[in-house]
């Protein structure tokens, strides 16, 4: 009786071994999921198209998960929603000790250059690109004219004023620099950010940040939630849409893995920013 019953607990732990593995792959390689957002803004003249903004964050380029071939066809699927401009939040490499293989900054480039946006590429460096070695990366950037990178800067894209922050996590950013750079363009205000714990300190009049970093968790719960979310607010600004104060943060889930090359109750994610004129 007692041999059945530890050999049913067996069968039972290797079945839900099998079950979270093939849970964990499928949740760390599928597609990344498009999520949506419309918003109106008065900085927008009455009758102007929307415009659409795109937005990437920790694409993490590493063995086993995101190899630059991935990463292309991920490209090819933004360029297919069409956006105005996209924006990217940084990370755009890994170098984590569980990666089968560290890419070149120039692999890890290279698919970025085929984006497709009339109005541009913003970037801004995450903590990794930082640690990896931003001069190497920012030198192959450099090669891309329609790839803008922006530290504690702004830049006017078409109706757009982006004001780009450097990477909080590390201690780089500066939020009142880019915020005087932004100052006295005409045009909608994004700021574009690697980690969202900056968001409290984003002044009112800047209606919409973008950021990334924290993965939605990578590892979740089921129920929702995280054990980790590598922000200083926990849950709070971890994950998609929050209003506070007027102001709008989206924090994408980002598309690849950092530490760890898998991603357990959580999905790639892809951002499509709709700005609208204000419907009066």
């Amino acid at each position: 009786m007692a041999k059945t019953i530890i050999r049913r607990a067996v069968a039972a732990v290797l079945v839900l071994t099998v079950f979270v593995g093939a849970k964990a792959w499928h949740d760390t390689m599928r597609a990344p999921v498009v999520e949506r957002l419309m918003l109106e803004s008065r900085a927008l003249s009455a009758g102007s198209h929307p415009v659409r903004i795109v937005l990437l964050s920790d694409i993490h380029v590493a063995g086993p998960d995101m190899p630059p071939e991935r990463l292309a066809r991920i490209v090819a699927q933004v360029n297919a929603l069409k956006p105005d401009l996209v924006a990217i939040a940084g990370d755009l490499v890994s170098e984590k000790r569980a990666a089968s293989h560290i890419y070149s900054a120039a692999e890890v480039v290279a698919p970025l250059g085929k984006l497709d946006a009339p109005l541009g590429v913003v970037l801004v460096p995450g903590n990794h690109d930082h640690w990896f070695g931003w001069e190497k990366l920012a030198g192959e950037i450099a090669r891309y004219r329609h790839i803008t990178v922006l530290r504690n800067e702004a830049l006017t894209a078409g109706p757009l004023v982006i004001g780009g922050v450097d990477d909080d996590y590390t201690g780089k950013a500066d939020l009142p620099a880019t915020v005087a750079a932004m100052a006295g363009r005409t045009g909608v205000p994004v700021v574009l950010t690697h980690s969202p714990d900056i968001f409290p300190n984003v002044p009112v009049r800047m209606p919409l940040v973008l950021a990334g970093h924290t993965h939605c968790g990578q590892i979740a719960y089921p129920w929702g939630g995280s054990p980790a979310t590598m922000s200083d607010y926990g849950d709070l600004y971890a994950c998609g849409v929050v209003r506070q104060h007027g102001k709008v943060l989206v924090t994408g889930a980002g598309l690849g893995t950092s530490l760890l090359p898998l991603r357990l109750f959580t999905h790639p994610e892809i951002w499509l920013i709709e700005i609208r004129p204000l419907q009066r």
